[in-house]
């Protein structure tokens, strides 16, 4: 049977690409977007045309409240376009960059962080734990700078590091049904993440290229195919486990 999987956050970016390559590699997606629907829906677009199919619905993943409808009409969806009760794959990625030097950081700018990182991941989880099949994945996006510091990214960093450690919960209470929990953490990517600075900003790419032994930045293209290939039947085995892809970032 065809697997499905839910990508938060795959309007652009690394969910955009995680979407797409899970499509290449026969899947069909449930993904969200927060506002950007038009963008959400070409991606339903470009998933269809491959032949797999794919939806497209709005989330907040900072508003717990929002979880219990978003479950609804995401259970409306299986039923319609899937004739089925459950999915198969989560993947965690949804999320913003908020970049401040601890002295600077606000409290706004701090329960931002938790909420969509790891408030939202944790009760977002907790309320799809029914629809998600036993024998399932859960992958949770990290970043690279939970092993390496750089400064400005002190809330950032340390809500990822709480996600890395909530997977390794995860993966010991939802062993029983057999589902395999695991953190990806990606080095620095070209995104629009801070506005596109590591894409834009020539001295800042240099910086993080300069430190990585492949002697640049990542693409999207490194991370949505590595994600696919860890929800595949050829890595069921891999179980709470933080995977970091940076091309030897800081080592």
């Amino acid at each position: 049977m065809t697997k499905t999987t839910l990508v938060t956050g795959a309007s652009r970016g690394l969910g955009r690409n995680t979407a797409l390559s899970v499509a290449r590699s026969g899947g069909d997606v449930v993904l969200t977007y927060h506002s950007r629907s038009e963008d959400a829906w070409a991606v339903v677009a470009e998933i269809q045309a491959m032949g797999r199919r794919a939806v497209a619905l709005q989330l907040d993943t900072s508003d717990v409240a929002t979880f219990a409808s978003f479950t609804e009409r995401l259970q409306a969806a299986l039923r319609e376009m899937w004739q089925r009760e459950t999915f198969d794959h989560l993947v965690n990625n949804a999320g913003h960059g908020d970049m401040a030097m601890i002295a600077e950081t606000t409290e706004a700018q701090f329960d931002r962080l938790v909420n969509v990182h790891f408030k939202g991941v944790f009760f977002l989880t907790q309320k799809l734990l029914p629809l998600i099949a036993d024998g399932g994945r859960i992958v949770n996006l990290s970043s690279g700078l939970t092993r390496m510091s750089y400064p400005g990214f002190a809330a950032y960093s340390a809500v990822k590091g709480a996600v890395e450690v909530l997977s390794v919960y995860m993966a010991k209470e939802l062993g029983a049904r057999g589902i395999a929990v695991n953190t990806v953490a990606p080095g620095a990517i070209e995104t629009d993440f801070l506005g596109g600075a590591v894409r834009d900003m020539p001295d800042l790419n240099k910086v993080f290229a300069d430190m990585t032994a492949l002697g640049r930045v990542g693409m999207p293209d490194d991370i949505g195919p590595m994600i696919a290939g860890l929800l595949s039947d050829d890595n069921r085995w891999v179980n709470a486990q933080r995977i970091e892809v940076s091309g030897g970032q800081a080592i």
